[in-house]
């Protein structure tokens, strides 16, 4: 009976497994070492028509799926089919005709495996063989976290091998989005090569890239014209890394923006070249920040507080958070120091950690020293207490060198308020 186009391979796979298991059987009685094919399996001097055509089998088998599987299903037989296999005859005595199974490495084989047609991929599998196949899970269209994408994106696997925490930043969608599109060879690596450069450190890069994501949509060629702008302004290569890093926006701003803000506070605080470098050095999101807070913090100090304009330069380039400040803070403290504990203007100037210092810390020690008797702050007088060390100093020495008492005393007094 002739056999159809779609019948003959699965004709050929029984053919093939009925010889593998003959093959198995056979070597089992066989007492002379023979040469190893694949797990255990051997080729013997003599074969039976059986052996002829496995051989013929192994050239014509293709895949190395379905041998496994013959070989799997001949090990099951030959452990039950092993008490009724009868004995063979010697194999001692040599053969003319005795000839050797060719190698899987063969490159004759490997030629005769290529030149066999492929199997169809209509042909009908068995439920056995439907139920080994395994697909890995499609990509979700739309998710609300970044861990979704993790296994299956090689850009996320090395951020997060830096140390970048994509928590923080999937909380911003176009962030996100924009990393999924990016490929780290050819856009990402060149960006951490320069930040290397400008002065980011291997242990750094991961808290600088987690605030500034940014910068992976940041022209390469413009960062470094910007890099080479501050360099021409006499900022050394330490000073740009340590502004970098403590402004992690700031290599994301145009050139003329850098120059105007720069003039600004040139201008603004009558400052010369030198000093307006040192304080963006110190606070260097004076570049990359808003500037109606400091316009706003400037009139405060000059219409509220009552300081002369050489006094606020004077305080800010001590203290540069002043400019950044809150109004709120700001007026709090001035009143307290100013009307409460009468301290007058220019003694303020020269001891401007006073702002920067939080209010309930110079309530505290003021009323505990009124208490003892010893809150002096006219530098005319004896016992004279400057602000700078009312501020500035831990408990124990506030206690033991300007208060003259123990520190259970001051917790003590502490408990009254």
């Amino acid at each position: 009976m002739a056999l159809s186009a779609q019948q003959i391979p699965r004709w050929f796979n029984s053919v093939k497994l009925r010889s593998l298991i003959n093959a198995a059987q056979l070597t089992k009685h066989f007492t002379r070492p023979g040469r190893t094919l694949l797990h255990g399996f051997s080729a013997q001097p003599q074969m039976s028509s059986d052996n002829c055509f496995l051989q013929w089998g192994f050239k014509t088998y293709k895949t190395s799926s379905l041998w496994n599987s013959s070989q799997t299903t001949s090990s099951s037989s030959q452990e039950n089919n092993s008490a009724q296999i009868t004995p063979l005859p010697s194999v001692n005595e040599p053969s003319e005709k005795t000839q050797k199974i060719p190698s899987f490495d063969s490159e004759v084989f490997l030629e005769e495996l290529d030149d066999l047609p492929p199997l169809s991929p209509m042909q009908p599998i068995s439920e056995e063989e439907a139920i080994q196949i395994t697909a890995a899970p499609p990509l979700p269209p739309s998710s609300f976290t970044l861990r979704d994408y993790v296994d299956h994106s090689e850009t996320l696997q090395k951020l997060v091998l830096l140390g970048v925490d994509l928590s923080r930043i999937e909380k911003h969608p176009d962030a996100a989005n924009l990393l999924l599109r990016l490929d780290f060879e050819e856009d990402i690596k060149q960006i951490l090569l320069f930040l290397k450069d400008v002065g980011i450190e291997d242990n750094q890069l991961g808290a600088f890239l987690t605030k500034n994501y940014a910068i992976f949509s940041e022209d390469l060629e413009n960062m470094k014209t910007r890099v080479a702008y501050l360099h021409s302004k006499n900022f050394s290569k330490a000073d740009v890394a340590q502004m970098v890093r403590k402004a992690p926006f700031l290599l994301n701003f145009s050139v003329e923006r850098l120059d105007n803000r720069l003039g600004f506070f040139q201008k603004e605080l009558q400052l010369s070249v030198k000093k307006t470098r040192d304080l963006v050095i110190r606070l260097p999101r004076l570049l990359t920040g808003s500037l109606e807070p400091v316009k706003e913090n400037m009139k405060v100090y000059h219409l509220e507080l009552g300081f002369k304009h050489n006094e606020i330069q004077h305080m800010v380039t001590k203290i540069p958070k002043m400019l950044t400040a809150s109004k709120r803070k700001l007026t709090e403290t001035f009143d307290y120091v100013h009307n409460v504990m009468s301290i007058p203007h220019h003694i303020i100037v020269k001891f401007p950690q006073v702002f920067n210092t939080r209010l309930f810390k110079v309530k505290e020690r003021h009323l505990f020293l009124t208490y003892l008797g010893r809150a002096q702050y006219d530098p005319a007088k004896p016992n004279y207490i400057s602000l700078d060390r009312l501020v500035s100093v831990p408990d124990e020495i506030f206690c033991e060198d300007i208060a003259k008492a123990s520190v259970q005393d001051f917790e003590k007094f502490l408990k009254t308020l």
